[in-house]
């Protein structure tokens, strides 16, 4: 399923709270984007977390032949809410797949609301990334809290759910099809699928899960 909604998209946007791995699920998938198309571009829109942001591995992802859009020089280590203006040609740019990664608290919700009109224009979808194992998404009431919050500040659906719940070397079995449980049942109440889990490369052959796998390549958070 997941091939086919990178098919169909044009633009795809990844949100997630602090410690979710939004990033490094939004790099997977524009290299795997760029596996079937001549031109990708990611998008660094994260004003909230610090660390872990697209901005910090542009060398590496040019050279794989990614467009990285991020703040301008003077800037990109100012944590301030900055919109890029390229960004919203992007989003309609027929000839681009695009890939945004979003933080997930009330300035990254009002940062990808003040593109609703060029998203309005793009065939987009938007992914809610959830690690089970991180504050804010511990359970089923707080996961629907926070997407309720987010839909609200953004103006625009969350159309799937992806599960990235992990404890880095210590995941077991039983932490993944927690995660996995517990976002099937916030599904259920709120109609969202979840379209993947996600699983560090290393470990992944390791592990059986209840939705479709996608083994990960992790950038920043080192092999486990």
């Amino acid at each position: 399923m997941l091939d086919q909604i990178l098919y169909d998209y044009q633009s795809h946007i990844f949100i997630g709270m602090g410690g979710s791995g939004k990033t490094e699920i939004a790099i997977n998938i524009a290299i795997k984007l760029k596996e079937k198309n001549p031109n990708v571009a990611i998008v660094d829109l994260d004003v909230v977390t610090p660390y872990f942001r697209v901005r910090d591995k542009i060398e590496e992802l040019k050279s794989m032949n990614l467009f990285v859009i991020t703040p301008p020089e003077k800037y990109i280590y100012v944590d301030l809410p900055i919109v890029p203006a390229e960004v919203g040609g992007y989003l309609v740019n027929p000839n681009y797949k695009t890939v945004l990664d979003v933080g997930g608290d009330e300035k990254g919700a009002t940062v990808l609301g003040s593109l609703k009109n060029f998203l309005d224009n793009s065939k987009k979808v938007v992914y809610f990334v959830v690690n089970t194992r991180r504050p804010y998404t511990q359970d089923k009431n707080n996961i629907k809290k926070c997407m309720f919050q987010i839909e609200k500040k953004t103006r625009t659906k969350i159309d799937f759910l992806i599960c990235n719940t992990h404890l880095k070397e210590e995941t077991t079995n039983s932490i993944i099809e927690e995660g996995e449980r517990i976002l099937e049942s916030v599904s259920k109440d709120t109609g969202v699928p979840v379209l993947f889990t996600a699983i560090s490369k290393i470990i992944s052959e390791n592990f059986i899960t209840r939705f479709e796998k996608l083994p990960i390549k992790l950038f920043f958070e080192g092999d486990y």
